[in-house]
């Protein structure tokens, strides 16, 4: 399992737009989420053992933070040709199964995954209420094999600090994961 890290984008970045098929047939935009006191974007799939890894904790957090006024969207960029369990069939099957609360879209072309920088799956970006990145990094310091309990501390007290409006500390680690399946030119 190839390990590759996050896209360390540099804080204060602008949102970039995107609008994106949601698995239940609606599209969903940035422009949706404009009222919420911040924004998780994360880039995930279905089949990569480090999302599979942290599923559990990632389904918590979307129950925990949606309550406390968070939005939430998970975004799969995966070129389902070549990785067909990442399709938006599957993607609907997965989000059932893992108790996803979230919208979970699908980035057929690939160009929401690029605008973010998005280099793996996981991948986490947390947007301030102005929609300016404040965290970028990873859910917590578990990952497959390591033997250290899913959290997701650095991705709660990022947020927990983004909705009572502190800063979040700038000492942030980059996620592991799967890289994106990028479609071949």
């Amino acid at each position: 399992m190839a390990e590759t890290p996050s896209t360390m984008v540099p804080l204060g970045t602008p949102a970039p737009d995107f609008k994106l098929p949601n698995i239940d047939g609606r599209t969903v935009a940035l422009e949706d989420f404009r009222d919420a006191a911040g924004l998780a974007v994360m880039f995930i799939c279905n089949h990569c053992p480090f999302v599979q890894h942290i599923r559990d904790g990632l389904a918590k957090f979307g129950v925990d933070y949606r309550e406390r006024g968070l939005a939430i969207v998970a975004i799969n960029s995966n070129d389902v040709a070549n990785y067909p369990a990442d399709s938006p069939a599957k993607m609907k099957e997965e989000a059932k199964r893992a108790g996803y609360v979230f919208p979970y879209l699908y980035d057929e072309t690939q160009a929401v995954a690029k605008a973010y920088h998005a280099a793996c799956t996981p991948d986490f970006f947390l947007y301030d209420r102005d929609r300016k990145l404040a965290y970028r990094g990873q859910f917590d310091d578990s990952r497959p094999g390591n033997n250290r309990p899913v959290t997701g501390a650095d991705l709660r007290a990022a947020a927990d600090a983004v909705l009572s409006g502190q800063s979040v500390p700038t000492d942030q680690k980059a996620s592991i994961g799967c890289n994106i399946k990028w479609k071949r030119a």
